[in-house]
């Protein structure tokens, strides 16, 4: 599958803890290629705004929706790819040239990238839980009455 060239309004940039979301809006009743948007929909695609200083982008080609006006393009952009987002901004609103093609990442690496290792530990046989040395466990904190965490409040000031 090619490059897909589409002019479109870039409806939107919604933005939340864990990823972005990107809207276009493809106005009339033809959709160029949407054969092949249809297959790429629910993968990952790496899109790219002409003209952009952000360039290429992974995202997950997460929807199309079509009704008698338009049809609606919406990508999920993982929070690893923020500062090509923000190049964004300016194009939010107006009409662009928007190249699509497929990417060779699968959605489970896409989703991994932002992954991080947690606390290590080990569960004993007896349910107790260890943890290695210089990681905080549940026993270096001085809780006080009824299960709240003690703490002076001159030393959080």
């Amino acid at each position: 599958m090619s490059k897909i060239n589409l002019n479109v309004l870039f409806k939107k940039i919604q933005k939340d803890d864990k990823k972005q979301v990107l809207e276009y809006h493809v106005q009339g009743d033809e959709l160029p290629s949407s054969q092949e948007l249809v297959q790429l929909a629910g993968s990952i695609a790496v899109i790219e705004i002409e003209g952009s200083e952000a360039g290429p982008i992974n995202a997950e080609f997460k929807s199309i929706q079509r009704d008698s006006k338009k049809t609606a393009l919406k990508f999920n952009v993982s929070g690893g790819s923020d500062d090509k987002v923000i190049k964004l901004y300016p194009f939010a609103g107006s009409s662009v040239n928007l190249l699509i093609q497929p990417s060779q990442m699968s959605l489970e690496e896409f989703y991994d990238e932002d992954e991080h290792e947690g606390v290590a530990y080990t569960v004993e046989n007896d349910g107790s839980v260890s943890v290695p040395d210089g990681q905080l466990s549940l026993d270096d904190i001085p809780f006080g009455e009824e299960g709240n965490v003690a703490h002076d409040d001159d030393e959080l000031n």
